[in-house]
């Protein structure tokens, strides 16, 4: 049986808090996928309290906390990414938590907001070589879409598979 996770909606408050659970769980999983250099560029720019607040904040995007015995243990972050269409850009958890079903119970979350905003498309994009993360979608009835290769700067590159799932 899955462990039984809150999920509600991160405020302002919660931005520290969010820095250094990304922090946390970024260092444990994926220096085995990517260079640790490239893991603080990417914290820097993607968890920095402006870049955090407007994912909060921001016009058709949201940033919910995933809480498990009133400790928050992850996060998702989502956004309107086209008519009809929502991109899931964040859902991370602790790695000692992974494969409780917590994960799932993020993501049917994370759907079910899509729905309600008449999306009838779920987006996202996942390194390549994070396997764990590819089967976890996989098992959720995603499927790959595309391949693309992103710079993000300093020369450093996002090689992802784009997943989708139609769940309209």
């Amino acid at each position: 049986m899955p462990t039984p996770v809150t999920i509600r909606p991160a405020t302002t408050a919660d931005i520290p808090t969010i820095a250094t659970l990304a922090d946390v769980i970024w260092r444990q999983h994926y220096p085995a996928i990517i260079s640790m250099a490239q893991i603080d560029y990417m914290l820097a720019q993607r968890y920095n309290p402006t870049a955090l607040q407007h994912q909060i904040s921001g016009p058709d995007q949201w940033l919910d906390l995933a809480l498990a015995d009133e400790q928050v243990v992850g996060f998702t972050q989502y956004y309107c990414s086209a008519p009809g269409e929502m991109k899931l850009d964040k859902l991370y958890l602790l790695p000692d938590l992974h494969g409780q079903g917590l994960g799932s119970q993020l993501l049917q979350h994370v759907v079910a907001q899509a729905q309600a905003r008449q999306c009838a498309t779920l987006v996202l994009a996942v390194n390549k070589h994070n396997a764990k993360a590819i089967a976890a979608y996989t098992r959720n009835g995603f499927t790959v879409r595309d391949s693309v290769t992103v710079d993000i700067g300093q020369g450093y590159l996002m090689d992802d598979f784009v997943m989708v799932k139609n769940i309209g």
